[in-house]
């Protein structure tokens, strides 16, 4: 017997190549996919501009990206002596307007240079309710706590989305003629809105999605919302927020997403890696002992053997971290 509604993967569509170039944006969810795929030594740049939620602001900062349109002093905010941009997330901010300008060109810089080199765009969708700065009209993509006087919120509709990205996603594929795009809706439940507005706000990002992945045949879609409210229907796989995901529904997740977008080769990979890394992460009770000793080893061994077949990976870091441990 069944005791729980499967939600069906996508059966056929391009597989995800160990060796390909990603680009990750979106909400805090993409943050947790794109540090299993760092985790996992894939080539991926997470959010430029930090955590963005809204599938607006993540437009602008591509376009942004695209053109390298740097920042400049009278583009930022200061408020009690902390410098900031409204497209940004608190991450860049800093108390000297140089330093906040430094980390939002370099990202911008970076960026552009890992967009047009792009194989996979993977976009995060959280909410379609948005935020507008009342001074020019402009959709920002972090408040920073200000007064909500100084924003009009409202709901973006699914058309207004798509008429966005329609555009913006043939531009970009005109850059990389191989590129593939795979957007998803956030697991995350904006409370804030209400239960009743979370549903709609959601609505407005799933009818979006249908409509460019209709439209447009490089672009594809992935349930990571329908996993969670459908086959995760319980709060032990929610945090205690009640709002986000679990570890433990991050990772039933992630494993649906690599089954479904992973090549074989990428698969075979992730086996012999996460081996290595559950070495790396053990503890033992002795570490100089020469069991362990031992054991580092092989570790090693196997590590280097992985670099020699796969000479692109980078694994200077986990080589350095058992050379350490052993005995000098």
């Amino acid at each position: 017997m069944e005791f729980r509604t499967k939600v069906e993967l996508p059966a056929k569509g391009p597989k995800i190549q160990h060796t390909d170039r990603l680009m990750i944006w979106g909400s805090c969810f993409s943050e947790h996919i794109g540090n299993l795929l760092a985790e996992h030594k894939f080539n991926c740049d997470v959010n430029p501009f930090g955590v963005l939620y809204n599938p607006m602001s993540i437009a602008t900062s591509i376009q942004c990206l695209l053109k390298k349109a740097l920042y400049r002093k009278e583009d930022l905010r200061e408020e009690q002596g902390e410098w900031y941009s409204l497209m940004h997330h608190s991450t860049f901010s800093s108390h000297e307007a140089e330093d906040c300008l430094q980390k939002i060109n370099q990202r911008i810089t970076q960026g552009h240079e890992n967009l047009h080199q792009a194989d996979w765009i993977i976009f995060t969708w959280g909410s379609s309710f948005v935020y507008t700065w009342k001074e020019n009209g402009e959709i920002v993509g972090n408040c920073h706590k200000l007064s909500s006087r100084l924003f009009e919120r409202k709901m973006v509709s699914a058309d207004e989305i798509t008429a966005i990205y329609l555009p913006l996603l043939q531009e970009l594929k005109a850059i990389r003629p191989n590129l593939q795009c795979l957007f998803t809706v956030s697991p995350i439940r904006h409370l804030k809105d209400g239960l009743h507005g979370n549903q709609l706000s959601k609505a407005n990002l799933l009818i979006a999605i249908d409509q460019i992945c209709r439209q447009i045949d490089f672009c594809h879609y992935f349930p990571s919302y329908e996993i969670m409210i459908d086959e995760l229907r319980d709060y032990r796989f929610y945090a205690d927020d009640m709002m986000h995901p679990s570890p433990l529904a991050i990772q039933y997740i992630w494993e649906c997403f690599y089954d479904c977008y992973f090549t074989p080769s990428t698969l075979s990979f992730l086996k012999e890696w996460n081996k290595i890394r559950q070495g790396l992460a053990h503890r033992p009770f002795n570490p100089e002992s020469e069991a362990y000793q031992t054991f580092l080893s092989q570790i090693l061994l196997k590590i280097e053997d992985l670099k020699e077949k796969l000479p692109y990976l980078d694994v200077q870091k986990e080589i350095k971290l058992c050379q350490a441990q052993l005995k000098k």
